[in-house]
């Protein structure tokens, strides 16, 4: 099998080609392997290729899985692999290596994935690019000017290049999303609770991060949910299934949607671009061309305040994770150690008071009834993924002096549209319906209600049926690689 060949497959065809016997793991490693050494030096998104790692899963045999054989990169943050360092994008965790493999490790391993490498993140998450200090930019596959955005910047770059057909990734404000829209993607956020998030953690951020994977197509994002979801032995709470596998639902019609749209940007001190607000115009045109209800709608809350209550969660967040894992490294949390942005982050999160906490807490509880509320009314809301066109490498420098809130305000603002459902534990999906005259992917986001991925699976699948895009290939990819 050549690159071209190996590229124009997603996860689910790669793995029938393993389950026909037309070819076998091994291959699938060494192209993969000759994939990330044809583009990862143009792209930087690959920081580690675990190859012996991957040869000793080969060797040891493959669970028969959905997805038995294919080669899998995940994003170096939160989750882990036994014995595989986990830097999560910082010099204070370089190195860090643990004794156990994450929950969603292990059902990842046991849908017969082979785990080949870690990919880049912007430290501790805390960027809408990726380019931390450690391990240096990740470039857009499209135009290698541009950031493919962040956190899970690395695992989108290398997807939308064709390395893999699709990656793990991770979401605490639309770290999945706002990659997938800068990068030409599909990105479903699950709903709180869906995929476990132990043994380490109960409910990371607070309940506002959630993990899943980044993909080219529907199919493969569904049925990669349907591989991993459902709570881990100890987890907090327990969210119903769904009435039939995910995988189901992307080939259903979803029937007549009431879908809401909203070009306006819910912070008054951001203003969204053109080429965000005529992408969500012609992908409410689209929904309308396909039978559905679209109305001008949006959830009635005050964004700013929802703000406040999501710099003392992050902030709180981030000290605590940083001074629970720093001990194992021998290293101390510091302006040696920690990019500026996070060391000002983690300063304001020790100062916080447990009266602060709780009134973000109220605020959160406020906001969700209030959007929830909205929900009843709609089935679906459409908005632009970002507020902002796809930005260049550099806009968002961490390691520059700030204070923790002159950065949240800064980083809030690309996370606009996505943030709130992270607050809410919504389902929202990136859906890459729209290009730019200048040929750049300009997401649209799609939320659906507590617990109802599968509307959003249905409404992925016709979408993606009307105006199919796995076709439309970036700048560099590996079936023009040479």
């Amino acid at each position: 099998m050549h690159l071209s060949e190996y590229a124009k497959f997603d996860g689910l065809g790669l793995a029938e080609l393993v389950r026909r016997r037309e070819v076998k793991p091994q291959e699938l490693v060494e192209i993969a392997l000759a994939a990330i050494q044809a583009v990862n030096p143009s792209l930087n998104a690959v920081i580690d290729v675990l190859e012996k790692e991957a040869r000793t899963t080969l060797e040891r045999g493959l669970p028969e899985g959905p997805f038995t054989g294919l080669p899998f990169l995940f994003k170096d943050l939160v989750m882990h692999a036994a014995g595989i360092p986990s830097d999560s994008g910082s010099r204070l965790f370089q190195g860090l290596v643990l004794p156990h493999d994450t929950a969603l490790m292990g059902r990842y391993r046991k849908a017969g994935l082979v785990p080949l490498g870690r990919t880049n993140t912007p430290e501790l998450g805390f960027n809408a690019t990726t380019e931390p200090v450690l391990h240096g930019a990740t470039q857009n596959p499209w135009n290698p000017e541009y950031s493919p955005g962040g956190s899970s910047g690395g695992s989108a770059a290398a997807v939308s290049s064709g390395m893999v057909p699709l990656a793990y990734a991770n979401d605490g404000g639309g770290s999945i999303r706002i990659p997938a829209s800068l990068c030409g993607l599909f990105g479903l956020k699950p709903t709180r609770g869906r995929t476990p998030s132990g043994p380490d953690v109960g409910e990371p951020l607070n309940g506002m991060g959630v993990e899943h994977i980044l993909s080219r197509t529907v199919r493969d994002s569904a049925a990669m949910l349907d591989a991993t979801m459902g709570p881990d032995v100890g987890a907090p709470f327990h969210i119903a299934p769904p009435e039939r596998p995910y995988l189901e639902e992307v080939k259903r019609e979803p029937g007549r949607l009431r879908i809401a749209f909203t070009r306006a940007s819910p912070a008054s001190r951001v203003a969204v671009s053109p080429e965000c607000v005529a992408a969500v115009e012609d992908v409410a045109r689209l929904c309308q061309d396909l039978g559905h209800e679209v109305v001008e709608a949006r959830p009635d809350y005050v964004h700013e305040v929802m703000e406040e209550a999501l710099l003392a969660i992050w902030s709180s967040g981030l000290a605590g994770w940083a001074f629970g894992l720093a001990g194992m490294t021998g290293r101390k949390p510091g302006p040696d150690t920690l990019e500026a942005a996070n060391w000002a982050t983690l300063q304001h999160g020790l100062g916080l008071k447990s009266l602060e906490m709780q009134r973000a807490f109220a605020i959160v509880n406020r906001v969700t009834r209030a959007v929830a509320s909205f929900f009843v009314e709609h089935d679906v809301l459409l908005t632009p993924t970002m507020p902002f066109a796809p930005y260049r490498l550099g806009v968002l420098k961490a390691n520059e002096p700030t204070t923790a809130q002159e950065w949240a305000s800064r980083t809030f603002s690309y996370c606009a549209f996505t943030g709130l459902f992270n607050v809410t534990g919504q389902p929202a999906m990136n859906v890459p319906l729209h290009w730019s005259a200048e040929g750049m992917p300009v997401g649209t986001q799609f939320a659906g209600r507590w617990g109802d991925e599968a509307t959003l699976f249905r409404l992925a699948g016709q979408l993606e049926r009307a105006r199919p895009w796995a076709q439309r290939l970036p700048r560099i990819h590996v079936s023009t690689a040479r």
